[in-house]
């Protein structure tokens, strides 16, 4: 049996590694927490699911079993996406659920996705679960929970087809690099109208063609050349539990999700002029006065999609959306994010005109780099960041947003630094108008990063 390890509750989910850090008996144990902590909020009913990998049906079992000993109502959706759970918390007489998943991380990692009485729990929350699971308090209540399963397919498919229409007949490819999301996609664009080459859609947990992350450029290059060589339109990635969509262009050009909300943002703010769009940290300079162009309110917040999805409900804005493609819609959908709705979102936008790729094309770009990553010890990375907070100096930068890590503004570009929460990584984004403005703005990030840790393997 695998010790418990507090590493494995991250800032905004549960992820450990198939016996080593996560087996079975964890997932029980995170069950009985997880159902204690529910039933407080006066939750008596439970909806799980998982994705396609391999250690999904055993770790799902224990952990309804550890929910039903907590006196919790199972419903079990079997394997499906990540947002059809959270759609099952909106449509099903349950408010809290759990997805077992290892999202985009290699086979042998699983983990969880938690909504509690309709709120994504993050920080301190999950962090309570460990303290309780630590403590050895539980008591299974006298009388166990229910087990019961659903099939939300249909009715999740009906919903988006029934809401989001394309306006012609359009063909396009998707590929879901054999995550769970390939189980899904493929019939709800059918559904929808659309013409859909299919690739890697076998749901496979070995993931045997490529990684199933769209905002890696690598995992790309199959679709980019179906797309290319063949009659669709546009091409759809997804990750491995379907919350984040990959676009890219007949001419083979990816548009990151930052550019993505750009086309959102204008539409939702059509019929919501005025409203606050979110975006974090990692985003484009772009698109914050697109925002406002359209009639919006931008709103930079913090990395993460516990955090943006809680502040999306805090601000009660109809659209949020993280660079790492998690993109959350409260303008005719229920606020968390789904790839699959992303992307049905994105057709009906694009069947509006003849050529889909000129317009994704012609959205505002600059030169960037993408996610880079300063590997660190373990807390090395926040403590670095404090330090640069306390001691970096930044000459011609026009302001420093400390929201999350440190974001330089320059006139011409922008830097980042931030200490991942999930991995003792210190990430770094670049953008300059210029290829000459990203070197500079780079080259000062090497100075005060070296000076403050003179031994820091810099990726760039």
């Amino acid at each position: 049996m695998v010790p418990l390890s507090k590493t494995i509750f991250k800032a905004y989910d549960i992820r450990g590694i198939l016996d080593k850090t996560l087996d079975a008996g964890i997932a029980r144990r995170i069950g009985q927490a997880f159902g204690v902590a529910a039933l407080a909020k006066g939750e008596r009913k439970v909806v799980i699911g998982r994705d396609g990998r391999l250690s999904g049906p055993s770790l799902a079992q224990a952990l309804a079993a550890g929910l039903q000993e907590a006196g919790v109502d199972v419903v079990d959706l079997g394997m499906v996406a990540t947002p059809m759970v959270y759609f099952g918390t909106n449509v099903l007489d349950a408010r809290s659920g759990i997805m077992v998943t290892g999202s985009h991380n290699p086979p042998d990692y699983n983990g969880f996705k938690m909504v509690l009485a309709g709120e994504a729990i993050y920080g301190d929350a999950i962090q309570g679960l460990y303290q309780f699971i630590e403590d050895g308090k539980f008591a299974p209540a006298a009388s166990a929970g229910a087990y019961s399963t659903y099939d939300i397919k249909r009715e999740y498919i009906e919903r988006i087809a029934g809401d989001v229409r394309i306006a012609r007949p359009i063909k396009i490819a998707i590929d879901a690099g054999n995550g769970v999301a390939g189980a899904f996609a493929g019939d709800l664009f059918r559904a929808m109208g659309c013409d859909v080459t299919e690739l890697f859609c076998e749901v496979d947990g070995r993931f045997p063609n490529h990684h199933p992350d769209p905002a890696h450029p690598e995992n790309l290059q199959d679709l980019i050349e179906a797309v290319r060589t063949g009659d669709a339109e546009i091409g759809l990635a997804f990750d491995g539990d379907g919350d984040r969509l990959g676009v890219v262009t007949k001419d083979g050009n990816i548009i990151f999700p930052d550019r993505q909300m750009m086309l959102f943002a204008a539409d939702v703010l059509s019929r919501n002029p005025g409203a606050e769009i979110l975006y974090d940290v990692k985003c484009t300079r772009h698109l914050g006065p697109w925002i406002e162009q359209h009639g919006g309110r931008p709103l930079m917040w913090k990395t993460g999609h516990s955090l943006v999805k809680a502040k999306l409900k805090e601000t009660g804005a109809p659209l949020g959306g993280e660079m790492s493609g998690h993109i959350f819609w409260k303008d005719r959908w229920y606020g968390f994010d789904d790839g699959l709705y992303t992307g049905a979102r994105l057709l009906e936008i694009l069947t509006r005109v003849a050529d889909p790729s000129a317009l994704l094309n012609s959205l505002p770009i600059a030169s960037s780099t993408p996610e880079l990553h300063l590997h660190l010890q373990e807390g090395e990375n926040f403590a670095l960041i404090e330090k640069l907070r306390k001691e970096a100096t930044f000459p011609g930068a026009e302001r420093v947003n400390d929201i999350d890590g440190l974001r330089v503004e320059y006139p011409d570009g922008f830097g980042l630094a931030r200490g991942s929460n999930t991995t003792p990584v210190v990430v770094l984004r670049f953008e300059g108008e210029t290829p000459e403005a990203l070197a500079r703005i780079q080259g000062e990030f090497a100075r005060v990063i070296l000076a403050a840790k003179p031994d820091a393997r810099l990726p760039f």
